[in-house]
């Protein structure tokens, strides 16, 4: 167990899981990238040599690197990237971050296949921000060598990293990840399996609670966030932050704790609900889809 993770297997390669996938080359580690499909590989593949050549420009012109040396850093983190769509491939991996779509449905059967095909000593981590980490553990099989990996959008740029224990997680392995997360870079926070964790525990319910204020007519989107961000000093409002994360993430996220915990009032939010459900029938997503309560270009509000 103190032997340190030098190989990690990334599965899905999202807007997440190509960013960690990148951190984790950046870092001098062996990544081993996987999705569904070629065409899935290749469009998170092409994302982090975007990202790497992007970042590799900003140094130069900063001055932090001459272009050959931003050249030879993007050409070996490239060079430690391996795309794959077979699950198998991550088998021999020490460590394997999961980061497929947020749906218990698949992600149970994705850790039972997970258990039976991966090394002994392969410890797992899921990169969910909402569902629980203990139910996911048990499907695996090996719960004591399975934690949660909260990383957060932009993967490249944001700092933090929340790591989740669950009561049967073995302690070696949690210090083992710690230890990742800080070598990656990163600044990690520990925490129990607790519904949303730290951060969205407390952030989904305030972006919620904003979103029916707005259902309510008590203020529209941009008084709503002009408030936050000059009244308690937020760089982002929460309207245009449900925009940015995803309405439908928003959504299925308050569903599943409404759900999981019903007599938590913190979790029942009918107006917000009820017009988050009628924006994702319609499409209105935010930012990925163009339009939300906002209308956005790439990553920018318009």
């Amino acid at each position: 167990m103190r032997r340190e993770i030098s190989t990690v297997g990334v599965v899905g390669l999202g807007s997440m899981g190509h960013g960690v996938a990148q951190l984790c080359a950046a870092a001098g580690l062996e990544v081993t990238a996987v999705d569904t499909t070629q065409a899935a590989v290749d469009k998170g593949v092409g994302a982090i040599q975007k990202s790497v050549t992007m970042l590799g420009g900003k140094a130069v012109k900063k001055g932090k690197m001459t272009e050959a040396e931003a050249a030879t850093s993007i050409e070996d983190t490239m060079g430690r990237v391996k795309g794959s769509t077979n699950i198998e491939d991550v088998a021999s991996c020490d460590l394997i971050i999961e980061a497929i779509i947020e749906d218990m449905t698949i992600k149970v059967p994705f850790y039972e296949n997970l258990g039976r095909i991966a090394k002994p000593d392969s410890i797992f981590a899921t990169n969910t921000s909402s569902y629980s980490v203990s139910e996911m553990a048990a499907a695996s099989g090996r719960p004591e060598k399975m934690v949660g990996l909260h990383y957060f959008n932009p993967v490249q740029i944001m700092k933090l990293v929340e790591v989740i224990s669950t009561p049967e997680s073995d302690p070696a392995v949690v210090a083992k990840v710690m230890d990742f997360v800080k070598k990656t870079g990163k600044t990690a926070v520990s925490c129990g399996d607790t519904p949303g964790f730290i951060v969205n525990r407390l952030l989904v319910p305030y972006i919620v609670q904003g979103i029916a204020m707005v259902a309510r007519g008590d203020a529209t989107p941009e008084a709503v966030d002009t408030a936050m961000m000059l009244g308690a000093g937020h760089p982002m409002g929460p309207i245009t932050l449900s925009d940015y994360v995803g309405n439908d993430i928003n959504l299925a996220c308050m569903k599943g704790w409404k759900e999981n915990y019903p007599d938590n009032p913190a979790f029942e939010v009918p107006e917000a609900m009820a017009l988050l459900e009628e924006m994702v029938a319609d499409g209105k997503l935010g930012r990925k889809t163009g339009q939300g309560f906002y209308k956005w270009e790439g990553n920018k509000r318009v």
